[in-house]
């Protein structure tokens, strides 16, 4: 077989049920490959090796007895270092959680150990997530495996970076704007920013309760479509410490209910004008769901631009007001890019009950309006970013810039707002060798549908690849 560290999960799966190769090894492979990788890549914050081979050594003695498996029997897998895991630092980039260490695991954490995975460790993010790069001053900063003098994305950067260079068979992001699905496009793999709720974030920092809890979701990162199916049918599910939490049954998609399905190709100018690699990239896409049966057709959202906007202000202001006082006597401390996040979101009007309020109502009518404008096309799609992965330092959070994220981001940014389930899947390669992504996007819990569909897409465009780092 190959190495097991460029197969799939699916496949591994299947290869340990069938008594084809042992947890022990697959695990050993993909130790050996993060500890080679990670002086150059940096996407780790805790590797426990010596926790991750006793799991192993459990799973394989499992398989010899014969014992139920679970979907990811002895399938190593890595989470994003600001999720619960019970024993290990839990720091989310910052000085300030340097000594955190959580006494029970996620409630994810705790699905995907019931199913059979084996944790190999957690990996880095941008100071309290509020970054599309993933660098801090306490880990430092995360490359992409395909040039690593450029960005692996933030804020799940850790996590596609250790997956998209075989040192993981799949993980646990989160995403407020784009934190999963831009990664994905970076590095190449596949991310899934799933309806707020349909997984549970409880165990996740920052926490999700509050007034606006729909911004922010955690969600599957893998190698393939199928792979993300496998990790979030283990991750779907009710928790009654997620106040978006749904008791929303999973579907089975049938090839009838795909043939024919309108897709929405998106005509988004108020999204800004996307590179014309990347262009083409979506166009490709459109031409593969075709041949596939789909009926591609254009689409306009006037509403987006108000769902931009709004966005910003949640995820900006809002925010800034919420960490202002926190943080007040701690800037000293502080990472570079969180200081810039702060001053430019901290320059923004006062927060008022007023205002907040207001946005609020206008978030629920500007999400009805888009939810109307979808029902005769369940699924869209689109770019991720108007680029590829930029180099490291040139993205920023300041405004009338070529790199500002409030431009480049704008693609996956508006979905947080609307809280639609959205998918990134490799497309095609730059001219300097980098991934593009494109996006599927998707109606409130209609996870299983996007997944079909990214699945037909992946399956016509046959653009995976693994970066050649070794």
């Amino acid at each position: 077989m190959q190495n097991p560290t460029h197969s799939s999960a699916r496949e591994l799966a299947a290869l340990i049920r069938a008594k084809k190769i042992s947890p022990v090894e697959v695990v050993e492979a993909h130790l050996h490959r993060a500890a080679a990788l990670h002086p150059r890549l940096n996407a780790f914050v805790h590797l426990d090796e010596a926790g991750a081979r006793a799991q192993a050594r459990a799973a394989e003695a499992a398989v010899s007895r014969n014992a139920p498996l679970g979907p990811l029997h002895g399938i190593p897998l890595t989470v994003k270092s600001c999720i619960d895991v019970a024993g290990w630092n839990c720091p989310a980039g910052s000085a300030l959680r340097r000594d955190y260490v959580p006494q029970q695991d996620a409630v994810l954490v705790t699905r995907l150990k019931a199913a059979g995975a084996i944790l190999l460790g957690s990996t880095n993010t941008p100071e309290f997530l509020m970054n599309y790069e993933t660098s801090n001053s306490l880990h430092g900063r995360t490359s992409n495996p395909w040039d690593l003098a450029r960005s692996s994305g933030g804020s799940s950067g850790g996590e596609a970076a250790a997956i998209s260079s075989g040192c993981s068979a799949g993980g646990v992001g989160s995403d407020g704007g784009g934190s999963i699905r831009v990664p994905a496009h970076f590095c190449g793999i596949c991310g899934l920013k799933p309806t707020p709720g349909r997984i549970a974030a409880t165990g996740h920092f920052p926490s999700g309760s509050g007034s606006f809890p729909w911004i922010g979701v955690v969600g599957p990162m893998a190698r393939s479509v199928a792979d993300l199916r496998l990790l979030f049918e283990t991750l779907a599910g009710p928790d009654p410490g997620d106040s978006c939490s749904a008791p929303v049954p999973l579907r089975a998609i049938s090839s009838n209910e795909l043939r024919g399905l309108r897709v929405g190709l998106l005509d988004a100018p108020s999204l800004s004008q996307p590179t014309d690699e990347t262009v083409a990239a979506v166009h490709l896409a459109a031409h593969a769901l075709k041949a596939q049966g789909f009926l591609v057709e254009p689409i306009q959202i006037p509403a987006l631009d108000q769902a931009i906007s709004l966005w910003w202000y949640f995820f900006g202001p809002v925010i800034e007001h919420l960490l202002r006082g926190p943080l007040a006597n701690h800037h000293s401390v502080l990472s570079p890019m969180l200081l810039e996040y702060l001053q430019i979101a901290g320059a923004e009007p006062p927060i008022a009950l007023d205002s907040f309020l207001d946005a609020c109502t206008q978030r629920d009518l500007c999400r009805a309006q888009i939810l109307r404008q979808m029902e005769k096309f369940p699924v869209l799609l689109s770019p991720v970013s108007l680029a590829p992965a930029f180099r490291h330092g040139e993205g920023t959070w300041r405004p009338a810039t070529a790199a500002s994220f409030r431009e480049s981001m704008r693609h996956s940014q508006w979905l947080n707002l609307a809280g639609l389930p959205g998918l990134s899947l490799p497309a095609a390669v730059s001219k300097e060798g980098l991934p593009i992504g494109v996006q599927l996007i998707g109606r409130p819990f209609e996870e299983p549908l996007l997944l079909a569909v990214g699945e037909s897409l992946e399956q016509a465009l046959n653009a995976a690849r693994f970066p050649s780092i070794d």
